[in-house]
């Protein structure tokens, strides 16, 4: 049976008790956020299902919020997630052949992960930095002026990273 941890139950607990009464569907997202932090790294439908029974809502609200963000892996994933933007800034700045040169690179299409279980490739809808288009995210940072060498930079550097 899916159940949080101890630390982390008192974490929902504390997270709930941000919003006023009646209002605890609020803390939907940052419950999210949890479940997949200790669920290994995505969301399936028994976590999920957990999060409702949490939150006392119907398991389609969990659902809804779950599938519409790309910041919830929907199955599982590499230890590092590939976000690239592909809307129009990034696009027009080369977003298109970033993503063209890591599935190249990686030898795998979008939404899949690399043979070693290292990178999974997501392509996502704007991520708010235009400014320093193309970009990707890599778990809470980003990684902006994309060129093929920054990807393969960045990539060993992820690699050595996973064997220390």
């Amino acid at each position: 049976m899916i159940q949080f941890s101890q630390e982390k139950l008192d974490k929902v607990k504390e997270i709930i008790a941000r919003y006023p009464e009646g209002k605890h569907k609020s803390a939907l997202i940052p419950l999210l956020h949890l479940a997949q932090e200790e669920f290994g790294g995505w969301l399936d439908v028994p976590s999920m299902d957990y999060v409702a029974g949490l939150l006392d809502i119907k398991p389609i609200e969990v659902y809804e919020v779950a599938t519409f963000y790309s910041m919830f892996n929907m199955k599982p994933v590499g230890k590092y997630v590939l976000e690239v933007c592909q809307t129009g800034p990034c696009m027009l700045n080369g977003s298109d052949q970033i993503i063209d040169h890591i599935k190249n690179k990686l030898g795998i299409q979008a939404g899949e992960t690399s043979a070693d279980g290292l990178f999974t490739l997501k392509p996502v809808e704007c991520l708010g930095a235009c400014g320093y288009a193309p970009m990707m995210q890599l778990g809470k940072h980003f990684r902006e002026h994309l060129t093929t060498e920054k990807v393969d930079s960045i990539l060993e550097e992820l690699r050595l990273a996973a064997k220390n």
